[in-house]
């Protein structure tokens, strides 16, 4: 008899510790999973933000994240010369316009479209494409432009730490369109085709 109870105290001890592990392992469980999902107050490296003006009745409105420099070389460096590049971070940068505009010889219909850029050590080539909605340039496809033109960068010793574009006016009729980032500002003007 004796025999008989000292086994089912043994068998109900080591159950009951098997109990307490596994609880134990349990809580050491849910507790790594909230510490997992703790928010965290990382900077954002590349905010989004806007441009826009009013040049008459027009409203021009460019949308982009804006990186920072962060001590790197951008061009020639992060933002490779001759390549094609979604003039901003992540998302494709854009421009819409509710009025055609005039760039160049050449007509913008209103509408929304992606801006993109080939960066040089000479002249910049700039185009506005049909596919706006667009992560960087991974659907760019020349063929979508819409129009396309060169402008030559003027090279200052300040540097723009984010990247930053602006919409200008310069008449009821008359603006430009400026990105400047690093040491390097492009800048085109526009007329609000009548």
């Amino acid at each position: 008899m004796r025999t008989i109870l000292t086994i089912l105290l043994s068998v109900m001890l080591m159950t009951g510790c098997k109990e307490v592990k596994a609880d134990k392992e349990e809580h050491n469980h849910s507790e790594s999973k909230k510490e997992q999902v703790k928010p965290t107050n990382k900077e954002v490296l590349s905010p989004h933000t806007s441009a826009m003006e009013m040049i008459g009745d027009a409203h021009i409105h460019i949308d982009y994240s804006s990186p920072g420099v962060r001590g790197r070389i951008i061009f020639g460096g992060l933002v490779g010369y001759d390549n094609v590049w979604q003039a901003g971070a992540h998302m494709a940068t854009w421009i819409e316009t509710n009025k055609d505009l005039l760039i160049g010889e050449e007509i913008l219909p209103r509408g929304k479209y992606g801006l993109f850029t080939i960066p040089s050590r000479g002249d910049w080539i700039i185009m506005i494409n049909k596919n706006w909605d667009q992560h960087g340039k991974d659907e760019y496809d020349q063929k979508d432009d819409v129009v396309r033109f060169k402008v030559t960068p003027s090279i200052t010793d300040d540097v723009t730490e984010h990247l930053e574009y602006r919409v200008s006016k310069v008449s009821e009729t008359e603006g430009t369109i400026s990105l400047a980032w690093e040491k390097v500002t492009i800048s085109f003007p526009f007329e609000i085709n009548q």
